[in-house]
């Protein structure tokens, strides 16, 4: 029966495994680099949906990317406590929300969360479909982001809205010289189209 103590045990037991032992299994994900730490308890969704680079760490995060990708770039600093979720729900004229299955969801409720390479996300940050957190940027703790956010810039708030850049561009230029090969680093003319983009709001 579902209501007697041996059921509700052999739930709590499975939703243990699944925290502490499952997540660890490195070949159930998409990607992940032998740099990049997992610290339970950790509550992934469809692991194969999630990439992970170098020189990071997921600890105590819960991670729901059943619709899409997750992507999480080099040298991201996370701090325990994050949510991600790449899908969202629908409202459909004539039915209730928690019956529309996935299938049926329009696809603008399902899209990728990338987090770039340099990007600092502090404690229980709640991050939302279809975000793209540039590079270099800061994200204050108790966040919720549910807009894309600039390279470098420190967003703050529910929902999440960019406050500052952290570094002049000649900072940022000076910053990527010395980490990025030239290829990969921003020209003084982005940085300064998104200086303006951004400075306006």
């Amino acid at each position: 029966m579902k209501n007697s103590v041996y059921y509700r045990l052999k739930i709590a037991i499975a939703a243990l495994y699944g925290q502490y032992f499952r997540c660890l299994d490195r070949k159930m994900y998409g990607h992940i680099d032998d740099t990049f730490s997992l610290i339970p308890p950790l509550s992934i969704s469809c692991p194969k949906n999630i990439f992970l680079y170098g020189h990071a760490c997921l600890r105590n995060a819960s991670i729901y990317a059943n619709s899409a990708k997750v992507i999480i770039k080099e040298h991201a600093l996370i701090a325990e406590g994050l949510r991600i979720s790449t899908g969202n729900h629908s409202m459909i004229l004539g039915r209730f929300c928690a019956d529309i299955k996935q299938y049926e969801k329009p696809h603008i409720h399902i899209e990728d969360v990338i987090i770039e390479a340099d990007a600092w996300i502090g404690r229980n940050v709640t991050i939302l479909s279809g975000v793209h957190i540039g590079r270099g940027c800061t994200v204050g703790a108790g966040a919720v982001v549910s807009k894309s956010l600039p390279p470098y810039c420190v967003a703050v708030g529910v929902p999440a809205k960019p406050i500052k850049f952290k570094w002049t561009i000649e900072e940022i230029l000076q910053h990527e010289q010395q980490l990025y090969d030239p290829k990969e680093r921003f020209t003084r003319e982005e940085l300064e189209e998104i200086f303006v983009k951004y400075q306006k709001k």
